[in-house]
């Protein structure tokens, strides 16, 4: 979605007045330190010290949250609490976010609040503890709440129904109120959210997880992860012939697929390069995708704005959080998606170009016209810095540990959460990994505060040690030790010479410092093929090299660039940047040790962020020429 269209549907989002009718449960999650532990006096047991302690809606009540913080006119909610004093804490938590809670019960005997206290130590969750598990509703507190939704129906736009628990509000005769509800109320939006019965509400949208529409349909709940994409479609259609109502059937890393009467729609999910959190999206999802509806978005514009909601409060690390107008324009209109997750996850579905290890992605560039290149340089021509995520991965974990004796399980979780760090960021700034890293020090406190560097003062450590290896290499190709080929993916520099021959204007875009990129470009004997064209990281993290060029060329050849406009390259970064604008793609998926051949974790990065080609190097440069600029 573009700033606009997202301006436009926030500003009609302000007019909706929404009402949910479900199981309202509450979060707590208590951080522990085992450091203040003691033995009890009672028991001798150890005790597990509470340093903090937070709670936040869940449920019915997360939902309510978010469509309020998105800038919903009104909200109003309808559920049963317990007598105790997390039903007092559910209560304050929503007037705080002044959502009209007149419908709430609080019903004295036979139920508790819902909650889920979650205990963390050292960033993990331990076993939960869950209250409400034995509730039963009674028959006055049943006719009470239904009666309170249906003398406000006619002042609300979408009623949203979100079923949680198995013993909560969504009783047999709860169901079957409700789905009777929706059928004598035509112009009402109803949109159900059941974990445990969505095939029970009539005339309803629904929303569900790919696992439990598959199981519907198959009768198999654990369904495979990555279904093929004709699988996945033909579930959802027999859904939407079975339901007769739009369908939003979310997967995990997949975003979302919608059918509706306009037929099948995919938005692909949203790409993070930080931590996240995703408990509590698929409510986030709920209440963005109810919540355009009421506004008179499509089922696919809703299901893109609710993807966008979710990907705010997923951003947000151990809480069930909620999605601002500004949080979600600031997200919206340049968001990474994931695609094609299913091919990138197995390589057993890759199709390639006639009888080559040219593996066709996307579609093919028919009737493109390719007039500017744009290169990615390490591991994409240069292996000079080859080996880099071995000197940034101890490099990190020192940094992170400091000073502090690590036992072994402290040990083996910061360096599991350097890699998971270093594996989504490949591709970007230096400058910006070193932001990233600057969190992942906060987030493990075993260094004092003062003591943290900032993003240009980590940075600064690393490349004294990246640039040490890097002068060793090119010492030995000026002693003629070695030849600069030895450090170049195998016959790229050839696939330069062959471009620039055919009047191709190529540039080079690269996280390197431009300093550095300039000198090793040169040493490396293609410099001036690219004609000044070469641009790196500046010291400004405002200043994405990749992203600065894209735009530069839209400038200099106009409205027609995406349609000539190629960018090669091994990072997500490039590859995303010229999807998005419509350019065509070809990913380097090469074992830098080698210089040749596949790396299959390189080739699932590239396939995410969009290339529509994947090459494992430029030895058949021959069929890749002719492919791209023969048709």
């Amino acid at each position: 979605m573009t700033r606009e269209e997202l301006l436009r549907l926030l500003g009609s989002i302000r007019s909706v007045r929404a009402g949910i009718l479900g199981d309202f449960c509450l979060d707590a999650y208590l951080l522990l330190d085992s450091q203040a532990s003691e033995p009890s006096l009672e028991t001798g047991l150890p005790t597990r010290p509470v340093r903090s302690q937070r709670y936040a809606p869940g449920g019915a009540g997360n939902v309510a949250c978010n469509l309020k913080a998105m800038g919903v006119k009104s909200v109003s909610v309808y559920g049963v609490l317990g007598a105790d004093p997390f039903g007092r804490e559910m209560q304050r938590i929503l007037a705080d976010h002044e959502i009209a809670t007149s419908g709430l019960i609080v019903q004295r005997e036979r139920w508790d609040t819902h909650v889920y206290m979650k205990p963390f130590e050292k960033e993990k969750e331990q076993h939960r503890l869950d209250f409400g598990t034995f509730n039963q509703i009674h028959p006055s507190t049943f006719m009470h709440l239904l009666e309170s939704l249906e003398r406000a129906l006619p002042e609300l736009d979408v009623i949203i129904l979100k079923q949680q628990v198995l013993n909560g509000v969504h009783t047999r005769e709860m169901r079957e109120a409700l789905s009777s509800l929706a059928k004598n109320s035509p112009g009402k939006i109803f949109i159900t959210d059941s974990r445990h019965y969505p095939d029970d509400y009539g005339a309803t949208c629904r929303r569900l997880p790919y696992r439990e529409a598959a199981g519907f349909v198959r009768g198999e709940l654990h369904s495979e992860e990555y279904p093929e994409p004709s699988v996945m479609e033909d579930i959802c259609r027999q859904l939407f012939l079975r339901w007769r109502a739009p369908l939003f059937v979310t997967r995990p890393d997949q975003g979302c697929v919608v059918f509706d009467a306009g037929g099948y729609h995919e938005v692909p999910g949203l790409l993070f390069l930080s931590q996240i959190d995703t408990v509590g999206s698929g409510d986030s999802m709920l209440a963005g995708i109810a919540a355009a509806l009421a506004a008179g978005a499509t089922p696919a514009a809703a299901a893109e704005f609710g993807s966008i909601v979710s990907g705010v409060t997923s951003q947000k690390l151990m809480q069930t959080g909620t999605a601002s107008p500004e949080e979600i324009l600031l997200l919206g209109p340049d968001a990474d998606r994931r695609y094609r997750t299913d091919l990138a996850r197995q390589i057993r579905k890759a199709v390639y170009y006639d009888q080559t290890e040219i593996e066709i992605a996307g579609a093919l560039p028919r009737g493109k016209r390719f007039t500017h290149v744009i290169f990615d340089h390490d591991g994409t021509i240069s292996t000079l810095r080859q080996g880099w995520e071995e000197i940034m991965e101890p490099m990190m974990v020192r940094c992170i540990l400091g000073d502090r004796e690590a036992d072994e399980s402290l040990y083996d979780h910061v360096v599991a959460a350097v890699r998971d760090y270093i594996d989504r960021t490949t591709g970007i700034q230096t400058l910006v990994q070193m932001q990233g890293l600057v969190q992942l020090v906060r987030r493990f406190r075993c260094v004092g505060e003062d003591e943290i560097l900032d993003a240009a003062g980590y940075k600064a450590l690393y490349n004294e040690e990246l640039l040490s290896m890097v002068r060793k290499r090119i010492a030995r190709i000026e002693k003629r030790e070695l030849d600069a080929g030895d450090f170049t993916i195998r016959k790229s520099r050839d696939f330069l010479g062959a471009l620039h021959g055919r009047g191709v204007t190529l540039y080079l875009a690269s996280g390197t410092d431009q300093g550095d990129l300039e000198r090793e470009s040169s040493i490396l004997g293609y410099r001036g093929l690219f004609g000044g064209r070469i641009y790196g990281a500046v010291g400004d993290v405002t200043k994405e090299a990749k992203r600065l060029v894209l735009e530069r060329i839209l400038a200099e050849i106009g409205e027609d660039t995406p349609g000539r406009t190629l960018a090669i390259g091994d990072g997500p970064v490039e590859i995303r940047e010229t999807h998005k604008r419509g350019g065509y793609t070809v990913g380097v998926a090469s074992d830098e040790v080698r210089r040749y051949g596949l790396s299959e974790g390189k080739r699932r990065r590239l396939i995410e962020a969009g290339a529509d080609l994947v090459i494992p190097d430029f030895c058949q440069m021959g069929p890749l020429l002719a492919l791209l600029f023969d048709g």
